[in-house]
């Protein structure tokens, strides 16, 4: 009998520009993809599947219990928080992640977003084509200051696979570095502290690489807000419920911070987006270059292949 592989939401890891032919010639397999699932079609879609791979489709107790032949659930994501691990470890149900596939992607989204604020891009390009360059006295024009980042104090919170990289690029660029992190030991040209309220004084740009946790949800509060620097940037490409929007839309409508850009936010995709001056929003695609979607379906085709083999990787339960 073939093990039946279901994917339940293949749209945001592949949304066509990528081939799943890695993973249908799996020997012994049958593989099966959706687009999209929603909640009330899981049970049905995957009812008769021995693997089922998500990437947003929440697998709980109450799912799991209906799935007779279910031994494996592959997360399609290095965040593995939309599957019951307590309930898969009852039922003998193997979990998986997908670690360290977009560092560098994610990396290069913080430095997209911080180039972006510090150097104006999007504004002056809009100014431009606008007209304002043409219309100019002069051989330059001036509609917001430019800031040079070395010399700058980055934060990094959570000195990770993400947090190192960032660390290394904000060095590269001369900035110092302030980590927080529970590490002993750190890179050279890296400051360690075990102190939130350390860094949040005294970052010039706060970047946050660390799990989302009963201790860090609302890392980002109004009073660590309060600690920060006026001229300081916030850069979240965590988890959206790292930060309190409310009260970082607060800090910013005040002048109490330079500027923020989020990637994630706390409800995904919003029923409201946040409002403030200088809040720049991404919708959570730090993670989605070409080249860390295809690492991610490899490394998915290869935790199952370990799996199938009784040699399992990347195992979280």
């Amino acid at each position: 009998m073939k093990t039946n592989i279901v994917e339940l939401d293949s749209y945001a890891a592949n949304p066509g520009d990528l081939s799943w032919e890695e993973m249908e010639t799996l020997e012994g397999c049958s593989f099966t993809r959706y687009d999209r699932t929603p909640a009330h079609l899981t049970v049905e879609r995957a009812r008769d599947a021995d693997i089922v791979l998500t990437n947003k489709v929440v697998i709980d107790a109450e799912v799991m219990a209906q799935l007779p032949r279910l031994k494996y659930v592959g997360v399609l994501a290095t965040g593995y928080n939309v599957v019951d691990i307590e309930a898969a470890r009852a039922r003998g149900i193997t979990v998986t992640n997908i670690p360290a596939y977009s560092t560098m992607s994610v990396a290069q989204m913080v430095f997209a977003h911080l180039l972006n604020v510090t150097q104006q891009v999007a504004l002056y390009d809009s100014a431009v084509k606008q007209g304002e360059w043409e219309r100019s006295k002069d051989f330059c024009f001036y509609k917001a200051p430019l800031t040079e980042l070395a010399g700058k104090t980055m934060g990094v919170i959570g000195l990770g696979h993400i947090g190192s990289a960032v660390a290394q690029i904000a060095r590269a660029f001369g900035m110092k570095v302030l980590a927080f992190t529970s590490k002993t030991q750190t890179e050279e040209g890296i400051e360690a502290t075990h102190s939130y309220e350390d860094v949040f004084r005294r970052a010039d740009v706060l970047t946050l690489h660390c799990p989302l946790t009963p201790e860090t949800h609302h890392l980002v509060n109004g009073n660590r807000l309060k600690m920060m620097k006026p001229s300081a940037i916030l850069i979240n490409t965590g988890r959206g419920p790292l930060v309190d929007e409310e009260a970082l839309c607060e800090a910013l409508k005040e002048g109490r911070l330079a500027a923020a850009c989020l990637d994630v936010l706390t409800q995904e995709p919003p029923q409201h987006l946040p409002q403030a001056p200088n809040l720049y929003v991404t919708p959570h695609l730090a993670w989605a270059t070409k080249e860390a979607r295809e690492r991610l379906l490899h490394i998915a085709t290869e935790n199952i292949r370990a799996f199938l083999q009784g040699k399992p990787c990347n195992v979280v339960s």
